[in-house]
């Protein structure tokens, strides 16, 4: 994700309502909380404190200080080259998918432990059973084939007490998979939710990352070398066959497990996958389709969700599992 080095009030203004992050970050406020964060702050060509969004380990202090800020997360590290996401825009995922469950549900959120969430695509970093969990106390799954990016995800929660016992991080064995091997006979979610790796090859994610860089280096008027700002791995950033691809393996296999969540849900970047999704969620027979639009400013994203329920099956999970969270 698009990241700008200069943020500004009206590069966040589009975040959702209840995002933590609109407006400009609090640079002063965050290196109260994150010390750490200090090094790396630095004032801008419109005079506002900033830091260098090329630079890798600025995001990670950046990372670090906006979770042990405003949700709680002490203790937060990723091992080296992996992917360190962009906190706004993934907390964005996060309330637009619980204003989903909310439609189905009188307009309020479900929310606690009876909720459970599947993040296909967990990572090192953990961040969607993060947020999830501290936003509306979700219970998550979270799936990997990186065994690496698993070991670190539980570090993450065996070392803050908050996220003890609400995150289960399951390795899956078969990387061709991304449901099979990971939901148990007879468990159901809530949700399930997705960032697909949207690049085909690792030459297209090299390039797209060379752009990335080029245009971050211009904020502070001075040639950047090519690094991932961001990082990630092979498995995060690109797959055989692309966003597409992807898409399209996923939903295959929600088909065949059409009563394991409430909502299917994942991210997609390009607007021809988008529209490939659709047209293969109706061969998959999917009853309810939707695409859900998000913006941080400039960029623009949305997420597509889908589900194979009835309605009549829709009301009874709603009474069984929802109607216990809102007492």
């Amino acid at each position: 994700m698009k990241q700008s080095p200069l943020p500004r009030p009206a590069d966040k203004d589009q975040l959702h309502p209840r995002n933590r992050h609109r407006g400009r970050y609090d640079f002063a406020q965050l290196v109260r909380s994150s010390p750490a964060l200090t090094a790396f702050v630095w004032v801008n060509e419109f005079g506002d404190s900033s830091i260098d969004f090329a630079d890798p380990a600025a995001v990670k202090a950046l990372n670090q200080a906006l979770l042990r800020h405003f949700y709680g997360i002490e203790n937060w590290d990723i091992p080296a080259g992996y992917l360190c996401p962009p906190i706004p825009g993934r907390a964005d995922y996060i309330h637009y998918l619980a204003d989903l469950l909310a439609e189905d549900n009188g307009g309020v959120v479900p929310q606690g432990r009876s909720v459970r969430v599947l993040d296909i695509g967990v990572g090192a970093n953990c961040i969607y059973p993060i947020l999830g969990h501290h936003e509306y106390g979700w219970r998550f799954v979270g799936a990997d084939t990186d065994a690496v990016a698993l070991r670190a995800a539980r570090q993450l929660v065996a070392a803050n007490s908050g996220l003890a016992g609400s995150i289960d991080c399951r390795l899956q064995p078969d990387p061709q998979h991304m449901l099979a091997g990971i939901v148990k006979p007879g468990e159901v979610f809530d949700a399930t939710l997705c960032n697909p790796p949207f690049h085909a090859s690792a030459a297209e994610a090299a390039a797209a990352t060379q752009r990335k860089t080029t245009n971050l280096g211009r904020g502070r008027g001075r040639s950047v070398a090519p690094a991932r700002n961001f990082g990630g791995q092979h498995n995060e950033l690109w797959y055989p066959g692309g966003e597409e691809a992807f898409l399209r393996q996923l939903i295959a296999e929600s088909s065949q497990l059409p009563k394991a969540s409430y909502w299917y849900t994942a991210l997609v970047s390009q607007k021809v996958a988008l529209r490939s999704a659709h047209y293969f969620l109706q061969q998959a027979t999917a009853v309810q389709v939707k695409t859900v639009e998000m913006a941080q400013g400039q960029k623009k994203s949305r997420f597509v969700a889908w589900s194979f329920l009835t309605e009549e099956e829709r009301t009874a999970w709603r009474q069984t599992r929802w109607a216990p969270a809102a007492r």
